[in-house]
């Protein structure tokens, strides 16, 4: 019989006590298709004696993960520790420098030292698995890196945090203000007690900064993200969002222009009738525009203990069978450095929510300022006033044909000074999906 692959699991949650009870669960049926045994010889937890459901008595414990992948008697290093510095930086590196293969579901890790953990790995003959750390259960690391390595990738985009399309889902469909709808997203399990980084945007760009990467060939930036939550989205942009024909979700887009690489995260107005605009609750989904395929969509969960150890798992599989593949698809001397695309060159239809001043000459300034600018509108809606605002004040919503962010930007400053409004502009993307 073939000498078992020894794993080192470090962090033992949610995700790392689901894949330890997979382990135990189906051990024939995994060491089957890796193609022998799988068995957890370490591990790294802050809490021994906690129920994880699971019996771990036969593997040597670590109170630190560092020492786990520095002295542990393993084959393969599984970090689910999370966290882009500290232990699970730390941790990765030194097992990488022992030469093992690495498996991660840690998105914020690889979109801060992404780079320089693959030329660690590449230098150690070392690979570094990831499937599980972008759109959880998707397989879509695979699908990029290695079934569409015949296409050239224009465009990949989607929707990439689960917390975010459930309070978005919840808003329309039941009228529930943001606040209450993150109370309960909080009370459920699906938003941390600081929600900053789901509803901030920040987790959708780490993803989408690995997606990046294996859509172009090119070198992580995650600075060069536009990143904006969902914090300001109202129960009005979502009402207008449904007469108009679309609804709203936390997108996250990349795509090659003549400029550069475009990377931004917003909320964003798609149609209603499009297949993305159909994935509610915690569900992700990524669509990938190819040049032989067209596009490819990618629906699952994003999130929760086994989607996610399903992925790890399938990374374990890898490493057991000794592929050995670059992290981001190429080695890292031949990733392109990242060229960024001119900022707010963004081309494409606009929602606009102003709350107007209703006296004689506001209408026609904003539409001067529109078009001194070349923003030609589409539609323009007078909405009752929401409640709570003062009388004085009209609701107004733009629709624009196709013109640049900055343009529009440049005409919301120029209304700004006009002095007729009341609070900020509200500006929406909205993206054709065609």
């Amino acid at each position: 019989m073939e000498r078992p692959m020894r794993l080192g699991i470090a962090g033992l949650g949610t995700v790392g006590a689901s894949l330890a009870r997979l382990l135990a669960d189906k051990r024939d049926v995994y060491g089957m298709r890796a193609g022998r045994p799988l068995e957890v010889a370490a591990v790294s937890a802050r809490d021994r004696t906690r129920d994880r459901g699971v019996d771990l008595s036969g593997a040597t414990w670590f109170d630190d993960p560092v020492a786990l992948a520095r002295d542990g008697e393993i084959d393969v290093f599984v970090e689910l520790v999370g966290g882009a510095d500290g232990a699970a930086f730390e941790s990765v590196k030194a097992a990488l420098n022992r030469g093992l293969p690495v498996v991660t579901a840690n998105k914020a890790l690889l979109a801060h030292h992404g780079l320089q953990l693959a030329r660690l790995a590449h230098k150690r003959g070392a690979p570094i698995f990831f499937e599980a750390a972008a759109a959880g259960g998707i397989p879509i690391i695979k699908t990029m890196r290695e079934a569409l390595r015949g296409n050239t990738v224009e465009r990949v985009y989607g929707i990439l945090n689960g917390t975010c399309n459930y309070m978005l889902t919840r808003m329309e469909r039941e009228g529930i203000a943001f606040d209450a709808c993150l109370a309960d997203a909080q009370r459920l399990g699906y938003a941390e007690a600081d929600p900053t980084f789901d509803i901030g945007g920040f987790d959708a760009a780490h993803k989408l900064a690995l997606l990046t990467s294996l859509a172009f060939g090119c070198e992580i930036d995650l600075d060069a993200i536009f990143i904006e939550g969902i914090s300001t989205v109202t129960n009005a942009d979502i009402e207008a969002a449904a007469e108009l024909g679309y609804r709203i979700k936390l997108l996250a887009v990349a795509q090659r222009t003549d400029s550069g690489i475009e990377q931004r995260v917003h909320p964003t107005m798609i149609p209603a009738h499009s297949a993305l605009a159909q994935v509610d609750g915690v569900t992700n989904a990524v669509a990938v525009d190819t040049d032989l395929l067209g596009s490819v969509l990618l629906v699952g969960p994003g999130a929760g203990g086994n989607a996610t150890a399903s992925a790890v798992l399938s990374d374990v599989i890898d490493a057991a069978q000794g592929i050995r593949m670059p992290a981001f698809g190429l080695e890292p001397s031949k990733l392109a450095p990242y060229r960024r695309a001119r900022m707010r060159a963004h081309e494409g239809g606009y929602y606009i929510r102003l709350s107007v001043l209703d006296r004689v000459g506001a209408f026609a300034s904003i539409a001067r300022r529109m078009a001194e600018n070349d923003i030609s509108l589409e539609s323009i809606v007078q909405r009752k006033p929401e409640s709570g605002r003062a009388a004085e004040t009209v609701p107004v919503i733009l629709i624009t044909h196709e013109t640049t962010e900055a343009a529009v930007r440049r005409a919301l400053d120029a209304v700004s000074r006009d002095g007729h409004l009341s609070g900020e502009p509200r500006m929406i993307r909205i993206e054709a999906l065609d």
